[in-house]
């Protein structure tokens, strides 16, 4: 049983450096800064995908090629429907690679047309042609491309009945006609939370996952891969994570393999596993993929290291066991690396990620300031983009609530309180929020040690002074509130004394300004 005495000490000690948060609450989930870290279209993971052709070649000796494609032609879309009436099943299939071919097309293909014009219900119907397989390919195909639209053009599919055939097809002995049913499912279960879950509760990612063997195409890997990954994705509502975890061994295996795009989509099936709750978290590293990924962090192919990020990010959203985890495996120095990366977006989630680590315990900012983060994220509150300087403002001013007075110190010596202060005309009310709570943590740790003056003089001299005085203007209640609170209790007027230590001068006391070291045993107080 602990003592009251230390209960009391722990107590003092949270409301001194969380404000009475513990250590979860103040990490921050991607659901609670989805403004900040949207996703650019460019850098999707695409949801859906057409099939414009089968660069691959011929899967099977019945796959559809230049020998054997039949010669009706049919040239407009009354033609086609009427042809895929027919009772020749020769002229069934030369309509339905017609249907296939028109819904091909690389730019505006008629969709709604082929859709009113009756053609989706017999490809439906055509999926059962078991003794026709070529058929089968093709009008698969067709409603791939069909169900690559619009949420209503892929409800049109679902609504025909095509999913459970869908589903019935990936066991088919012929391999062209299994990975177009896996592409055609894929491209429904991206459509939304309900289209995926209609796939998911038909015994999906068991099929799918029966399909991976050790030697196979990989045309064919890429596409069960992005249709797993698909069936992970979207939040409102997650999808139900007991049909979904089945597929984490397979993960695992997955992210050693050596195709970029196998291992983007991989990455990107952890990082929607990934985006939840502690436990979901825990399965997802019981399987031992946090070192592989940790190393995938260095990737130079940006469409493997996006994905990577967001679910080392989404780890270290978890309790500090589940952030050791990235710790230990050597990812801090992968952090520092990609704070200084080119593309802003990879900077932004850097520094989302550094903050929800920020947020840790004190060893954790401890490994945050020997992996030489500081001087990094500094730069990006001096120079990044807005939407990166917001999310280092975040890792600092977490920094200041968890961390010891040594290292607050350590912080303001590095030179924070510029580029800090200076975010303070930011027009995001929320990131002036942010920014107001790191100052305050700031001067609050210099007062307990008998500093805050000295600390104080330093962000006046800096221009913080002027800022905080502005923001007694600011629209924001809360912003008014907060930096009045600053200003009243550090910065209020009075007979200036003469004896007040400037900041650099040796008084004794702990020393904010910037060192030519720290010593080696650090600070005594």
């Amino acid at each position: 049983m602990p003592s009251q005495e230390n209960e009391c000490s722990s107590t003092r000690l949270q409301a001194f450096k969380n404000k009475g948060k513990n250590l979860d609450e103040m990490r921050r989930r991607r659901s609670e800064v989805t403004a900040v870290l949207r996703k650019a279209s460019k850098d999707d993971q695409l949801l859906k995908r057409r099939n414009l052709s089968m660069s691959s070649g011929p899967l099977s000796p019945l796959s559809p090629s230049q020998e054997n494609t039949p010669s009706t032609a049919f040239n407009s879309v009354e033609e086609i429907i009427e042809g895929m009436s027919s009772s020749d099943e020769g002229v069934l299939l030369a309509a339905t690679q017609s249907a296939r071919k028109t819904l091909s097309r690389e730019r505006n293909p008629p969709i709604d047309i082929m859709i009113k014009s009756g053609i989706v219900p017999r490809c439906v119907e055509f999926l059962s042609y078991f003794q026709n397989p070529s058929l089968q390919f093709e009008a698969a195909w067709a409603l791939t491309n069909v169900a690559s639209g619009t949420s209503e053009q892929t409800n049109a599919v679902i609504e025909a009945g095509a999913v459970p055939k869908l589903v019935q097809l990936l066991s088919s002995p012929y391999m062209h006609v299994a990975e177009q049913a896996v592409w055609a499912l894929g491209n429904i279960a991206g459509d939304g939370s309900k289209p995926r879950d209609l796939v998911l509760s038909l015994g999906t990612m068991t099929a799918l996952l029966e399909l991976i063997k050790p030697d196979m195409n990989v045309s064919f890997l890429r596409n069960i891969v992005w249709s797993v990954s698909n069936l992970c994705r979207n939040k409102n509502p997650p999808p139900p994570f007991d049909k979904v975890k089945i597929c984490l061994p397979a993960l695992e295996k997955l992210l050693h393999h050596g195709d970029s795009d196998v291992l983007a989509d991989t990455c990107w099936a952890l990082s929607y596993l990934t985006d939840g709750s502690n436990d979901k978290i825990q399965c997802v590293l019981d399987t031992g993929v946090v070192p592989k990924l940790v190393e995938l962090l260095g990737s130079s192919e940006h469409a493997v290291l996006t994905p990577t990020l967001r679910a080392v990010g989404n780890i270290v959203t978890g309790n500090d066991v589940q952030t050791d985890a990235i710790i230990q495996a050597g990812g801090l120095r992968y952090l520092r690396a990609l704070l200084h990366h080119q593309r802003s977006n990879l900077v932004k989630e850097a520094a989302w990620t550094i903050s929800n680590i920020t947020a840790g315990n004190a060893d954790q900012i401890q490994a945050v300031l020997e992996a030489g983060l500081l001087e990094p994220l500094i730069h990006v509150l001096h120079s990044g983009d807005f939407k990166s300087q917001k999310e280092a403002a975040w890792a600092i001013t977490n920094f200041t609530s968890g961390g010891s007075v040594e290292q607050v110190v350590t912080l303001v010596r590095q030179g924070v309180l510029e580029p800090f202060c200076n975010v303070l005309d930011a027009p995001d009310h929320k990131t002036v929020v942010v920014v107001l709570d790191g100052i305050n943590n700031i001067l609050q740790t210099a007062e307990k040690v008998g500093e805050a003056e000295r600390v104080a003089i330093m962000i006046e001299e800096c221009g913080g002074l002027d800022k905080l005085e502005k923001l007694q203007n600011h629209e924001n209640e809360l912003v008014y509130q907060k930096s009045l609170a600053i200003i009243t209790q550090f910065f209020s007027e009075g007979d200036e004394d003469e004896n007040i230590a400037q900041p650099g001068e040796a008084n004794g006391l702990l020393d904010f300004s910037t060192p030519d070291h720290v010593p080696d045993g650090g600070f005594s107080f």
